[in-house]
């Protein structure tokens, strides 16, 4: 019979491409990991993987195998939930990965409700870039991501990854609220010539926001960079830079911005993700139920946030 473990490092190797990268995500030593594919190798009975260049390449029965492992290990991880579910009640852990504006919208609501209502529900939050966090979330790195969508810009697609629409939130361009440089800006067009603050350069928000000063005809002045939108909300309301702001900043604490409408009132789309042999279990059902109670506590529609003009 196959060793489970072993056929572990040969589905993962189909996920990550390098035996460095499985032997990082494992915590063990690339000869170790090498060792035990040699093993498999034995026990199959066929050739499972081929050199190519310095690299590894998976053979037709290796990737026919991976993808078998896959369903197995789906159907081990879903046995250990339901163990540790025994009575239908959420419990045991939940790894979620979520993005900073939701994480300060969301999160401390959500954890709140979670610890009322399902005692025995251990939640562990970590902050992740939304590409980074789906992948990480299909690797099984984490359980459920809460991701983010800009208009025109599609968040990975990713197999076996159930996505769920949580909300969506304004996107406008914020000013500082006083000055001579800043009061003759209401379009867009009126910020061609002042300092901007974005995300840095990769980030799905900052090409979305290129894009659209491009569209309105220039090049933005971007004079800082920063991931932390809490220190794009520090640089403008001292009256450093503009930049767009989406609403769920608003929600803990109302930044004393003005706000600019965006041409067509663009809106980013927020969703919850998390591997499809795991979105009936108790424990996702419950963090996803509040997760949408965070979102919208009142209606339950589409959270609205939004900023004071």
């Amino acid at each position: 019979m196959l060793d489970v473990r072993r056929l572990r490092l040969l589905y993962e190797l189909s996920l990550r491409g390098t035996l460095a990268e499985v032997a990082e995500a494992l915590h063990q030593s690339p000869s170790s990991v090498s060792q035990q594919l040699t093993q498999l190798e034995r026990e199959a009975g066929v050739t499972l993987l081929r050199k190519v260049g310095r690299r590894v390449q998976l053979t037709p029965a290796a990737e026919r195998l991976a993808e078998h492992t896959g369903m197995i290990l789906d159907r081990l991880e879903r046995a250990e939930w339901d163990l540790a579910e025994a009575g239908e009640a959420a419990a045991g852990t939940v790894r979620v990965a979520v993005f900073q504006s939701a994480a300060l919208a969301f999160m401390p609501q959500m954890l709140a409700d979670l610890a009322q209502r399902h005692p025995r529900l251990r939640v562990t939050m970590s902050q992740r870039e939304p590409e980074e966090a789906l992948y990480e979330t299909w690797v099984r790195e984490f359980d459920l991501v809460v991701a983010e969508q800009y208009p025109g810009h599609a968040a990975p697609w990713l197999h076996d990854l159930d996505r769920d629409l949580l909300t969506t939130d304004a996107l406008r361009l914020a000013v500082p609220p006083e000055g001579a440089i800043w009061d003759g800006i209401r379009t867009i067009t009126d910020a061609a010539h002042v300092p901007w603050v974005m995300e840095p350069k990769g980030a799905a928000s900052r090409h979305w926001a290129e894009q659209v000063c491009r569209s309105a005809g220039f090049e933005p002045d971007v004079r800082f960079e920063t991931a932390d939108l809490e220190a794009h909300v520090a640089l403008i309301e001292a009256g450093n830079a503009v930049a767009i702001l989406p609403g769920l900043m608003s929600v803990r604490r109302r930044p004393r911005v003005r706000v600019v409408d965006l041409p067509g009132s663009p809106r980013r789309t927020v969703f919850t993700a998390t591997r499809t042999a795991l979105v009936a279990t108790p424990r996702i059902l419950a963090c996803r139920e509040a997760l949408a109670a965070a979102a919208h506590p009142e209606s339950g529609l589409p959270h609205e946030a939004d900023y004071d003009n």
